[in-house]
């Protein structure tokens, strides 16, 4: 038998048949996603071979079909592993808010250096407009002309009053995707208001930390009234790039890989202190984004002291 992962809670897997039933499954062996070191063999939006359980009733799982696309990222409990977080998907749609919590613009980024390797759309919607001043605007004006000028869409939405949901959806019909974004910037909100009979719980922001609170603890693909499905994932905190290599990080920061077949040293500059470098040229004519590249260099540096101390460790 053949079915779609919808659910996975860690060990165990609910799985959609194709004839919609819904089974419980486990897995048999050990599965692998070309020899990384993963923390999840499976993702939702899996395509699984399986056979019953006579005993039990539930299936185990025997295989993975083809993926034709992924996304996976640096395990937030063990560092040198990666985690699964969803497959098979048509576009991300990534929630942040420039507001309760305050925004983290270098977030942002990291999202889409997260997805971008895998060539997928990404939708950034900026939830929460109920609660913005004159400065907020003022941010989410220079944001959006930023990430559209790059190719992105941006939404401006409200969960709280309907602002930007019909839009959103016209954007998530008849597609699958992957729902991600930091706790508290209003994920389950805006999903309940994408699809009302979820009854999604809905977290609080920390009057102390000012942080949200936890409320996806396992990612689940639900399907959508118009259309497509949307895999609802866990809240990130952070995202960390060891299993990247330097130049894979320059390659997808969009508008440097544009400008790079002009450096001198082509596709190996990252950009920094490289003669003849077409980055740092367009960055002195106010060409790119000089928040964008401080992000890249953060990340560049962060990622080569990752690596080299996880050299270390096994000399």
């Amino acid at each position: 038998m053949q079915g779609t992962v919808i659910k996975s809670t860690g060990s165990w897997y609910n799985v959609r048949l194709e004839d919609g039933q819904v089974l419980e499954c486990r897995t048999v062996g050990k599965l692998r996603l070309n020899d990384l070191p993963l923390t999840n063999p499976i993702a939702v939006g899996d395509e699984v071979s399986l056979e019953m359980e006579p005993e039990s009733g539930n299936g185990l799982i025997k295989g993975v079909l083809p993926r034709r696309n992924y996304v996976v990222r640096q395990s937030p409990r063990r560092k040198h592993d990666l985690h699964l977080l969803a497959s098979n998907i048509d576009q991300a749609l990534l929630v942040t808010t420039i507001a309760h919590p305050r925004l983290k613009q270098g977030f942002i980024d990291r999202f889409l250096l997260m997805v971008e390797p895998y060539e997928i759309p990404t939708i950034i919607v900026f939830n929460k407009a109920d609660l913005y001043g004159d400065a907020d605007f003022e941010v989410f004006a220079y944001l959006e002309d930023l990430y559209q000028g790059l190719g992105y869409t941006v939404i401006l939405a409200s969960a709280k009053t309907g602002d930007g949901v019909e839009e959103l959806k016209l954007s998530l019909k008849d597609k699958v995707t992957m729902l991600s974004g930091q706790s508290g910037v209003g994920k389950s909100s805006l999903l309940n208001q994408i699809q009302s009979n979820l009854q999604l719980r809905v977290g609080d922001i920390s009057d102390y930390s000012g942080k949200g609170q936890h409320t996806t603890t396992f990612a689940e693909m639900h399907p959508l009234d118009i259309g497509g499905q949307i895999i609802d994932t866990p809240g990130i905190k952070t995202l960390s790039f060891i299993h990247l290599e330097p130049n894979q990080i320059a390659h997808n920061f969009r508008e440097i890989f544009a400008l790079s077949t002009q450096c001198r040293f082509g596709g190996d500059c990252l950009h920094r202190n490289e003669p003849k470098c077409a980055v740092k040229a367009a960055l002195e004519r106010e060409e790119i984004s000089p928040l964008r590249y401080e992000n890249y260099l953060h990340i560049l540096q962060e990622t080569e002291d990752l690596n080299y101390w996880e050299r270390r460790k096994n000399m």
